[in-house]
């Protein structure tokens, strides 16, 4: 029977059943919101230009790829605090060198940590986590005094460097030992870093070497920084 008012037949009880929705055409969502796990989706020319054959390019033609995001690295920072580091504007030397990593990190879009040890022990100043320029401002207020607790700082950075490692799943994982060596402790470098750099705030006049020493066993990178300090980056 038709209805040529164009409304729909009555259901039983005089109702009319509502129109049914037309099914919209599903697309693949744009490259900039496409994701498959950690990877961003690319458009995948040949098949694509196979698809279009000598038409057109049309939006169903497109096929798609997973393009896998570089993988975010981590700073761990270990900023020496210990008494023998103000002399010579050692530690205001070091504060400003974590303080420009911090920021260099923070333009690269990597991570950051930052653990201090000396007189108080080992704390853990920063978390590892996204690098914030506003993070300077931990460092600024920093003083000294005390020891010198480097196995039971290198220590705590292979427990975090693990747990990054656990959570994070595989990426490059830095560690920083900023330092003037003034400790006897046979340490460890923490078998969890992709690469150390040995940061030496030693005396350039007096040096000790044990930085130096450091590098050399652990196989890492050294830096000598030239002193009096450089100035802290500005926070925004």
């Amino acid at each position: 029977m038709s209805h040529p008012d164009g409304r729909a037949p009555l259901a039983p009880g005089g109702r009319r059943w509502p129109p049914q929705p037309r099914a919209l055409p599903q697309r693949p969502p744009p490259p900039t919101q496409a994701r498959t796990g950690r990877a961003a989706a690319g458009i995948d020319w040949l098949p694509t230009l196979a698809a279009r054959g000598a038409g057109r390019l049309q939006h169903e033609h497109l096929r798609w790829r997973a393009r896998p995001q570089q993988e975010a690295r981590l700073h761990l920072i270990a900023l020496d605090v210990s008494g023998s580091m103000l002399r010579q504007g050692r530690l205001a030397g070091a504060k400003a060198f974590a303080a420009r990593l911090i920021d260099e990190a923070t333009r690269a879009g990597d991570q950051v940590a930052l653990l201090v040890f000396g007189g108080q022990g080992v704390q853990l100043l920063l978390a590892p986590g996204p690098a914030r320029r506003a993070a300077i401002g931990r460092v600024r207020p920093l003083g000294s005094g005390g020891g010198t607790p480097l196995a039971a700082c290198l220590e705590q950075a292979q427990q975090l460097l693990l747990a990054h490692r656990r959570r994070s799943g595989p990426g490059p994982r830095q560690l920083w030992l900023l330092s003037d060596g003034r400790s006897l402790e046979q340490a460890h470098a923490p078998a969890a870093a992709d690469h150390i750099v040995v940061v030496d705030f030693d005396d350039p006049q007096h040096p000790i070497g044990r930085c130096a020493d450091w590098a050399r066993r652990w196989g890492a990178e050294l830096r000598q920084p030239a002193l009096p300090r450089a100035p802290f980056p500005p926070i925004p």
